[in-house]
Order: C-alpha cells, then sequence, then structure tokens
C-alpha cells in the first residue's frame, strides 16, 4: 500500500472538502493518504503557510475557497510545484452561475449559516436521542418516521443519520414473544419501516457485541435458532401491518437511510 500527502483546504470548517476527498478515496484501496488539514483559510498569511507546508511534503491539493486572491495564490504556487490543485465547489458554482444566469456570493462558511434548516436538525437530533430503543412513547406521534426491527439491525445509527437531514426519527425493538403496541400502526403522519438483516450477519454481529461486553457467545442472543425465529417474527409482524421493509444486510448506514428518505418523500405525497 503506496502512502501520499493529500491538503484539504478550506475557507471555512473543512466538513465538505473532507467529506469529498473520503468518499473518494475510498474508492482506491492500494493507497494510504496523509492528511493535512487546514481549515478557516481566510488571509495570505495563512495561505502562505499552507503552500509553505505544501513545499516541505508535495502532494494532491483539494480545495473549498471562495476569495480569488487566496485561489489565484494557491493555483500559482501548485503549478510552480507541479502538484494537481482541484476545487470542489468552482465547477458546480459555476454551473449554477450559468443556469441562473445569477453570480454567486463569495463568502466564505456561507453554508453554514443558522437558518431554519439547521435548527431542525438539532431539533431533530434531540428528538432522536429521546426515543431511541422504545423510550418517550408518549409523544411518539411527532415522529416523521418510526423505525422497527430486531435488535442489531441499525435502528440507532439510521435515526441519528436521519435527523442530521432534519427527519425526526424514533426506533422500536422487536423483541420475541413481545406485542408492539396496536396504537402505533394507527399513526397517520408517521411512516413506519421495518428493518431486517440475514440471520448469518446478524449472528456474527451479536457475537462481536458480546465479545466486546465479555459475555459468552453461546447466549441465546446470538443463538442462530433463536436469532432466525427472530426474524420470521419480525416478518409476519411487518407483512401483516403491510409496511415498507428494507432489508440492511448488505446496505450501509448512508444507503439505508437514503431509501428511508426516498419513501418519506412519497409518504408525503400520499399520506394515509
Amino acid at each position: 500500500m503506496s502512502d501520499f500527502h493529500i491538503y484539504l483546504i478550506s475557507d471555512a470548517t473543512g466538513e465538505t472538502v473532507e467529506s469529498v476527498a473520503r468518499a473518494c478515496l475510498v474508492q482506491f484501496e492500494h493507497t494510504q493518504p496523509i492528511e493535512h488539514v487546514w481549515n478557516l483559510v481566510r488571509s495570505d498569511t495563512q495561505i502562505n503557510d499552507v503552500i509553505e507546508d505544501i513545499k516541505e511534503r508535495p502532494g494532491f491539493v483539494l480545495y473549498t475557497l471562495v476569495n480569488k486572491d487566496i485561489i489565484i495564490k494557491l493555483q500559482a504556487a501548485c503549478r510552480k510545484l507541479k502538484v494537481p490543485c482541484v476545487s470542489v465547489l468552482q465547477p458546480i458554482m459555476a454551473s449554477f452561475g450559468k443556469y441562473l444566469n445569477e453570480k454567486g456570493n463569495a463568502r466564505p462558511g456561507l453554508q453554514y449559516t443558522l437558518d431554519d434548516d439547521y435548527f431542525e436538525r438539532i431539533a431533530a437530533m434531540d428528538y432522536a436521542m429521546a426515543h431511541d430503543d422504545g423510550q418517550a412513547m408518549w409523544n411518539i406521534g411527532e415522529a416523521d418516521v418510526l423505525i422497527l426491527g430486531v435488535s442489531r439491525t441499525s435502528k440507532t445509527p439510521t435515526c441519528v443519520y436521519l435527523a442530521n437531514r432534519g427527519i425526526k426519527a424514533a426506533n422500536i425493538p422487536i423483541v420475541l414473544g413481545h406485542t408492539i403496541p396496536e396504537n402505533i400502526f394507527e399513526l397517520k403522519n408517521t411512516l413506519i419501516i421495518g428493518l431486517i438483516k440475514d440471520s448469518k450477519s446478524l449472528v456474527q454481529i451479536r457475537k462481536n457485541r458480546l465479545r466486546m461486553l465479555t459475555e459468552s457467545e453461546e447466549a441465546d442472543y446470538a443463538n442462530p435458532e433463536q436469532v432466525t425465529e427472530e426474524i420470521n417474527f419480525a416478518m409476519r409482524l411487518f407483512t401483516k401491518k403491510k409496511l415498507n421493509v428494507i432489508d440492511v444486510s448488505r446496505r450501509s448506514i448512508e444507503e439505508t437511510a437514503a431509501a428511508i428518505i426516498k419513501l418519506h418523500a412519497q409518504f408525503l405525497e400520499n399520506p394515509l
């Protein structure tokens, strides 16, 4: 595996450039990036420090900057050093500007303005934390999305991801032999989703969980027959209630959340 230096430069928090870089680099499994993160770069002094760092250890440069003078200085230095220098935002902003026939603002960090969407995400996160694992059932009807599933089907992280998109998500565990309150299925403004996972994957995940807790891997919790029975119990419920079911066996949290977001959009268009 080969190492290389990559410079992630931003005039704000750096979240965008870091996310884009990692989303791309995960596709190159035989390389190991050495990240140099420079955030809040907004002055000549700061960009000069960045350039000095690049000179010492040349590498790939990826940036989210909007100040033209700083961009010109960085690009000139990279040309001189013969290293790639790529803007994450510029091609997209240029296309938007052309399509909208409008010039964009060159204000660093504008996407982090505390607007209504920001406060909706905070409220959704608070809701997800308060309604994790069947808690606070008294106001479960305020949920945009309610996720049902047996243990270790990624209910909690999926709810957190949805909350980060401004969706209030709650989850209730399905336990063999225990019934879900019938009034749950009468909610009119809440999309109910069932998560399922194949038994082999679920057994392994549960064994890993027990190992972390230094408990016996032979417990019923990770017993293949018990797990299969739990899954069948959950599927019978999902089928009876005609719920949307997502198999998370080979899905990442992001993929599961994306599927739920799509279903929720359809639900809003055609509510019960």
